[in-house]
């Protein structure tokens, strides 16, 4: 029997920045993982600039952008590009850097904190009651165990076994059938970082690792076989020639495999004092490589109001809006990486060609354009403002400068900030910092340590200020 705050179930990227958060907050927080050894091979390959928003806000994004490639433009169909340089933020690009280098840099961060890792156990049962919740596990030699703690978080990723355990439906569809993956040299690579192509007879996307291997997405459209199927690299080298014009000298691949792409999203994030984060909680299509994004910012949401849960100062329904924000957004990103999907893998040339028209035409409008790269990027994702506040509040924070830093600099405390307007007095309490900006405008703000604006106020008077932290759990 162990005991601890939170039980992480999953040691992936949602699982390890959670584990962090908590751990860096002071919380005793266990993850537990049925991996026996560090994965060096990956599926996700695509660091958003939200994403490295929240890890600048955690001081580590530096460090995996120094270990990826970023990418200022996609290009979507045929000669459509989308531009990422004009993002409001420090990350206008899209970074590629293998899911290995992301979970590396999470894993350090959180055992850092004091989170413990333990791998090796599979979950076969999870319960709970009023006060706490239990996981029991067995090890690969047959040793069963009992963990107790406050609450349990399942980051177990699209077969999780605490979904399973709570009885939650995972609806859905499987979009496409037997998508290919592979790991390979390349003795003549890409011209450019990311190459993507399709046509009628399938789908084929490359993208570098930065180490020497290049990933190799494809699917093709006469070969629907089994997930059991073995890959033939010849079945490969064919499609990237019929889509691509060469196969760029693909060779000695270190991992294969074939898979099939769901859309699914569980009803409810929360039962309980149990929650659902990532994969565990909603799979989508591999299009605009939103999946392990959307995770960790699933993460960044949970982790501080569980952390102000199981410290005591939660507002109350401040778990409850773990769902109530992060569920639409899950939702809304299974639509639109569907409907990339579905449009990546159209077959007749018409079709295409009115795709490419009407994309193009779209994206020449500049309000379009900045949405699309917003919702893509993660930096246009907003939540309802809460009850009694009004816009800006919900929205992502700018990372506004400071005296002395930067917004995101201060938020590596792990607390709120508040930064006020200009001639606003602010009560001290040692539950959130304080910033002064470098340019006082008159709007006082209150950011979420995941960095969301949790209420704004213009001319705010001191009492407004202190009702505004009073809200937020921030004062006695």
């Amino acid at each position: 029997m162990t005991t601890t705050d939170v039980l992480v179930i999953g040691a992936g990227p949602t699982g390890l920045l959670l584990a962090g958060d908590l751990a860096a907050a002071g919380v005793g927080v266990t993850v537990i993982e049925r991996r026996t050894t560090e994965s060096n091979l990956t599926r996700a390959f695509a660091v958003h600039a939200r994403t490295l928003e929240e890890l600048d806000a955690r001081g580590v994004a530096d460090e995996l952008v120094a270990a990826g490639r970023p990418l200022a433009s996609l290009r979507l169909f045929g000669s459509v590009a989308l531009d990422l340089g004009e993002l409001p933020t420090r990350f206008p690009f899209l970074l590629v850097a293998p899911q290995y280098a992301t979970e590396q840099v999470l894993e350090r961060r959180a055992l850092a904190a004091g989170a413990v890792i333990t791998r090796g156990l599979k979950v076969t049962g999870v319960r709970q009651d009023d006060t706490g919740a239990e996981v029991d596990t067995v090890d690969d030699a047959g040793a069963v165990a009992t963990h107790q703690a406050s609450y349990v978080v399942g980051t177990d990723g699209h077969r999780s076994a605490v979904r399973e355990a709570l009885g939650l439906s995972f609806p859905g569809e499987s979009a496409v059938l037997s998508v290919v993956l592979a790991d390979v040299r390349m003795t003549e690579p890409p011209e450019h970082l990311l190459t993507a192509d399709s046509g009628p007879a399938g789908f084929v996307f490359t993208a570098p690792f930065g180490d020497g291997w290049y990933r190799i997405i494809a699917w093709d459209r006469d070969r629907q076989l089994p997930d059991s199927a073995p890959v033939d690299l010849e079945e490969l080298r064919a499609l990237m020639v019929t889509l691509l014009g060469t196969d760029h000298g693909m060779h000695s691949p270190r991992w294969t495999s074939r898979f099939h792409s769901d859309e699914r999203q569980v009803e409810r994030y929360r039962v309980g004092r149990v929650f659902l984060a990532g994969d565990a909680a909603h799979v989508h299509s591999p299009a605009g490589g939103q999946g392990m994004n959307t995770g960790i910012q699933d993460a960044a949401n949970l982790g501080w109001k569980l952390a102000a849960a199981v410290q005591g100062w939660a507002p109350e329904g401040l778990l409850d809006t773990y769902n109530a924000e992060r569920h639409p957004v899950g939702r809304t990103v299974l639509k639109t990486s569907g409907t990339l999907l579905r449009m990546a893998l159209l077959g007749s040339n018409a079709a295409r060609g009115l795709r490419n028209v009407l994309v193009k035409t779209a994206m020449s409008l500049p309000a379009v354009a900045r949405r699309a790269t917003g919702m893509l990027s993660g930096v246009g994702i907003a939540y309802d403002a809460p009850k009694g506040a009004h816009r800006p509040a919900g929205e992502r924070a700018a990372d506004v400068p400071l005296v002395g830093g930067r917004l995101y600099e201060l938020l590596r405390a792990g607390r709120h900030v508040l930064i006020p307007g200009e001639g606003a007095k602010a009560t001290v309490d040692g539950r959130f910092e304080t910033g002064v900006a470098a340019e006082p405008g008159d709007t006082t703000l209150l950011v979420r340590p995941d960095g969301y604006i949790a209420w704004a106020g213009r001319d705010a008077s001191s009492a407004q200020i202190d009702a505004a932290l009073a809200a937020a759990g921030l004062t006695a």
